[in-house]
C-alpha cells in the first residue's frame, strides 16, 4: 500500500469511523472558526480587546476567551452584540455533514 502526504487522508486514519469522535472533532472546528471570525473582525476595525469590550459592555478578558479555540461558551446574543458594535452582521447556515470518508 502506497503511502500518502495529504494531510487529511491522513487525519481520517488516524480518526477512523467513530462517530463520537468525529463530533468532538466537528464541535471543535466551529469553536475555533467563531474565535477566528470574532478576532479578525476586531482587528479589522482596528480595536483591542479591550476597547470591543468597552463598546458591548462587558470586560476585555470576556473577549479574550470569545477569541481564544478552546471556548465553547460562545453564544448567538454575544456575536450579535460584537457583531453591531463592529458594524456587521451574522450570518449564519446549516449544511450536511461530510460522508464520513472510508478508512483503509
Amino acid at each position: 500500500m502506497a503511502k500518502t502526504r495529504d494531510a487529511m487522508k491522513i487525519i481520517d486514519k488516524m480518526i477512523g469511523d467513530d462517530p463520537e469522535r468525529r463530533q468532538r472533532i466537528a464541535e471543535a472546528r466551529t469553536q475555533s472558526e467563531i474565535a477566528q471570525m470574532v478576532y479578525d473582525a476586531r482587528h479589522a476595525a482596528g480595536l483591542t480587546q479591550k476597547q470591543l469590550a468597552d463598546l458591548i459592555g462587558t470586560g476585555q478578558s470576556a473577549i479574550a476567551r470569545l477569541e481564544d479555540a478552546d471556548y465553547d461558551g460562545h453564544s448567538l446574543t454575544m456575536l450579535q452584540r460584537i457583531a453591531k458594535a463592529l458594524n456587521c452582521h451574522i450570518r449564519l447556515s446549516m449544511v450536511p455533514n461530510d460522508p464520513q470518508p472510508q478508512v483503509a
